[in-house]
């Protein structure tokens, strides 16, 4: 375009010396003739950007994150010239839509229209933008081009993925354990004792530990009254980038999700636990409380400055998760200090099972599995389908 601009500029001067040196109606003719070149092409495109109208819909502004839905788009001219050198621009950083290539340019008769009906897909959870987000009008020669951008851009609001499970991972051999577990603990009462934490009742507590330690002590039975199922996970922001920190955080929500669908699909309660500025805690009963957890789930921030090893620690000090046999936890990164507080917990009676969401090779973690403490490595591209 720029190529086009000198040429023309290099011909107007080469008019004007014409004129110098011959003068005549001929030489004027060619001079005003390329004068008017660039006038014409601005009046065209004035004359497309007030008449050309766009129209565009999505079937549903509440989407789920991978999911293709119903998209129109319509192009029209009002006015009797024909449009030419039209494109469209996407939205194209967080959604595709098919069968409409930004490269594409388009040509309308007068009165004329293009319909688009096609899909629509978003890959990250969020609320944005989506489908056309400007058109961009050039002249027939090519010598200038407006860009209009649209003003009222369709937004969708995407939630998470919904990925149904049929299976967990060893859940068969967790059954197992935890029933030798408890058939032992019914001959033999397994005490745990444990520093005191706010919320636990007084006849917790163990007096002979307390007069021991000069500390306040409770004991936790690891038996009837441990039978309970913990879902944790991590909301810390794992990069700066956006297009790192994104797929990460959708694939450990898409994780929770479907450890959570799989329990609430057989009604099995379980206590969930994350980060918001502090330390949020949900009860799940059962498939009746599944759309207010997966809405709560839709709507967490991850955030640098959550500080998952605290709630970690703060969950290992005490309290409710000591009611429960297993602990799901899911995060984009372990090491030791994660380790170091998932064997106080093991100490405490909880079976504790890592899904660890990363491209990056943690078989070092891997090989530190034990019976009681599993870690499972969960790739940021990896279909959740089927067994997880």
């Amino acid at each position: 375009m720029k190529m086009r601009r000198w040429i023309l500029l290099d011909l107007w001067v080469l008019s004007l010396a014409i004129i110098s040196i011959y003068g005549g109606a001929v030489s004027y003719g060619i001079f005003f003739g390329i004068t008017l070149i660039p006038v014409i092409s601005l009046i065209y495109l004035a004359a497309v950007y007030f008449n050309l109208k766009i129209f565009q819909q999505i079937e549903n502004k509440n989407m789920v994150c991978g999911q293709a839905v119903p998209y129109l788009f319509v192009l029209r001219n009002e006015s009797f010239c024909v449009f030419a050198g039209i494109r469209v621009g996407m939205f194209s950083s967080f959604s595709t839509v098919e069968e409409l290539p930004g490269n594409t340019e388009y040509e309308l008769l007068p009165k004329d229209k293009k319909t688009f009906a096609t899909k629509l897909t978003c890959r990250y959870r969020g609320e944005y933008e989506v489908g056309v987000k400007e058109i961009i009008m050039t002249d027939f020669l090519k010598l200038f081009q407006i860009r209009y951008q649209i003003p009222h851009a369709v937004k969708a609001q995407v939630l998470p993925k919904i990925t149904r499970v049929t299976m967990l991972q060893s859940i068969s051999e967790l059954t197992a354990l935890v029933r030798r577990e408890s058939l032992r603990e019914h001959s033999e009462a397994d005490i745990v004792v444990r520093d005191y934490a706010a919320g636990d009742a007084v006849k917790q507590i163990h007096w002979k530990a307390t007069a021991r330690e000069q500390k306040v002590k409770v004991r936790n039975r690891t038996g009837e009254e441990k039978q309970g199922i913990a879902l944790i996970w991590d909301t810390r922001r794992c990069s700066k980038e956006e297009r790192k920190y994104l797929p990460v955080e959708d694939k450990i929500l898409e994780t929770v999700i479907s450890v959570a669908m799989f329990l609430a699909d057989k009604n099995i309660p379980f206590t969930a636990y994350y980060g918001q500025k502090g330390m949020v805690t949900e009860q799940v009963r059962g498939i009746s409380d599944f759309d207010g957890f997966y809405q709560s789930v839709s709507d967490i921030c991850f955030d640098k400055e959550e500080n998952f090893h605290e709630i970690l620690a703060l969950l290992a000090s005490g309290g409710s998760l000591y009611e429960s046999r297993i602990a799901f936890c899911i995060l984009h990164g372990i090491d030791d200090e994660i380790l170091r507080i998932a064997e106080e917990l093991d100490q405490a009676g909880i079976i504790m099972i890592f899904y660890v969401v990363t491209d990056e090779n943690i078989d070092h973690y891997i090989r530190q599995s034990t019976e009681r403490r599993r870690i499972i490595a969960v790739s940021i591209d990896a279909k959740l389908e089927g067994t997880l």
